[in-house]
């Protein structure tokens, strides 16, 4: 049936091959095939249909970079906002801190999962569609975070965080909490609403003096140092 068809972009999109607009890229310069033939911009096929990216396409996406940072506190994600400059600004030679040479650092890189300028820890820009739509894409990808707060968490207010939990009138998914110190936690969620974790703690009455991202699916901070960044070395994945 002509309505059970999908735009040949989207379904590459689904698949995690590149994101909808590579993908349009891709079809343009006639690199994506579809069942055996060249596919066109605005394409359909079946949801099955078989899809093959050329291997220059294939080239291209090893390509993009990937960079991993140690944002720290007092700098935004994004885009900068007035008094505050954006972490970007900290993606220079002199605080890169893997294997030499530094790498180029292209223009219009990407923030893959924000962090609020109070916070610090992981944190990803990328320019490859996949991985982007892999961490904010609504995939269940684990993020952990360290968070210290005012004064000693009771076993009350620990049972209260690990749920079931409510914040604007919606549920949480669940999230796994344990205690890292006596006003220390360690939290692993798989969703990230606008500053959950301290607003979750503020709601068992403690404010959060330090949070810090330490792992996203399987990347590390490790021991990046504060403003330092990397690239995602080949191999490595979310």
């Amino acid at each position: 049936m002509t309505d059970a068809l999908v735009r040949i972009s989207k379904l590459l999109a689904a698949r995690g091959v590149c994101s909808r607009r590579e993908a349009d890229s891709y079809i343009e310069r006639g690199l994506v095939e579809v069942d055996g033939h060249r596919a066109v911009i605005g394409e359909r096929a079946a949801p099955n249909a078989r899809i093959t990216l050329a291997p220059g396409a294939r080239a291209r996406q090893q390509r993009r970079v990937t960079i991993v940072m140690n944002k720290p506190s007092g700098y935004v994600s994004g885009q900068p906002e007035k008094g505050y400059q954006s972490a970007h600004v900290l993606l220079t030679d002199g605080s890169y801190a893997g294997p030499a040479p530094a790498p180029r650092v292209p223009a219009g890189l990407a923030v893959a999962g924000r962090l609020d300028i109070d916070s610090q820890g992981l944190l990803v820009f990328t320019e490859d569609g996949r991985i982007a739509r892999l961490l904010i894409g609504g995939h269940d990808i684990e993020k952990e975070y360290h968070v210290r707060v005012d004064g000693p968490i009771s076993d009350a207010a620990l049972a209260t965080l690990r749920g079931p939990f409510t914040l604007d009138d919606r549920p949480l998914r669940p999230v796994r909490v344990a205690r890292l110190d006596k006003d220390a936690l360690i939290m692993i969620l798989t969703e990230g609403r606008k500053r959950q974790i301290r607003r979750m703690l503020r709601e068992v009455g403690h404010e959060v003096r330090a949070l810090t991202r330490v792992r996203i699916g399987r990347i590390r901070l490790g021991g990046l140092k504060p403003g330092a960044w990397r690239t995602l070395a080949p191999g490595e994945r979310f």
